[in-house]
């Protein structure tokens, strides 16, 4: 029902930053709850922030406050997370994932993005 691609992650050293993109097709995702999620082997999948259906920031992870910002572009269809002061714990495969409110939560995702921070 909804395609997901997440894409901007790369390699960066501490303190670097990036912007990944969350760019939604299938549907418009401007009017659904949204999440961004990162995830490392062998460790729990972790909620960076969730957005409302009407697009304003509901949480966000005390690991990443105040580093990590938000913004949306409901006419591409697009959702950033813009990254900075990165540290090496920020390293993970991030993923955006929308709540169409079909009873499955945060039931669709994309294919996620690697982030790499050196220290």
């Amino acid at each position: 029902q909804v395609q997901l691609v997440e894409s901007g992650g790369g390699l960066v050293q501490a303190g670097g930053s990036l912007r990944l993109s969350c760019l939604a097709s299938g549907r418009t995702f401007s009017n659904y709850r949204m999440a961004w999620f990162r995830q490392t082997p062998g460790k729990e999948r972790e909620f960076v922030a969730r957005l409302s259906e009407t697009g304003e920031i509901i949480y966000w992870a005390d690991s990443v406050k105040g580093r990590f910002t938000i913004s949306r572009d409901n006419g591409q269809n697009t959702v950033y997370l813009h990254m900075s002061s990165l540290k090496p714990e920020d390293t993970a495969v991030y993923y955006c994932a929308v709540d169409l409110g079909d009873g499955n939560g945060f039931g669709s995702w994309g294919q996620g993005t690697q982030v790499t921070v050196s220290s």
